[in-house]
């Protein structure tokens, strides 16, 4: 399957291959999030006095809660509200863990997770792998 941008190779080394005007836009939407975010959760800084509300939260803000649900799936309950906020985080956590893998094993044989499963497959059914390289020690 090929990228957006016709970028080869693994994950790990897609970044730094992007066209710049595809990372300017990646980086401004990160960018633009993440200052609504801190907007909506954060007190502003008083620089007269910081100390009180450098990295204070505001009191009526839920970490979590950016008031972002288009399909209406929030609980409007507090229990059903941290029960579903338990299962994201253990859904997330899961996932990082996940991804963690993929691009330990990228890093590791220098293939795509689909060259991979491809490679296992000829393995496991009585395939050599490496019947069609060509001997001059690149990874096939």
């Amino acid at each position: 399957v090929p990228s957006p941008f016709g970028i080869p190779g693994p994950a790990n080394d897609q970044l730094q291959q992007m066209p710049a005007v595809a990372f300017v836009m990646l980086s401004s939407t990160i960018a633009a999030v993440e200052i609504r975010r801190a907007q909506i959760g954060w007190v502003e800084p008083d620089l007269g006095d910081w100390t009180k509300t450098l990295w204070k939260l505001r009191d009526n803000y839920y970490p979590g809660d950016v008031g972002f649900d288009p399909l209406g799936l929030k609980p409007t309950d507090a229990t059903g509200f941290a029960n579903m906020q338990t299962r994201e985080l253990q859904n997330g956590r899961l996932a990082m863990i996940g991804w963690a893998g993929m691009c330990a094993q990228e890093l590791v044989n220098h293939r795509t997770i689909m060259e991979t499963i491809d490679f296992y497959n000829k393995i496991y059914s009585g395939v050599n792998p490496y019947e069609n390289c060509g001997g001059d020690g690149i990874i096939c």
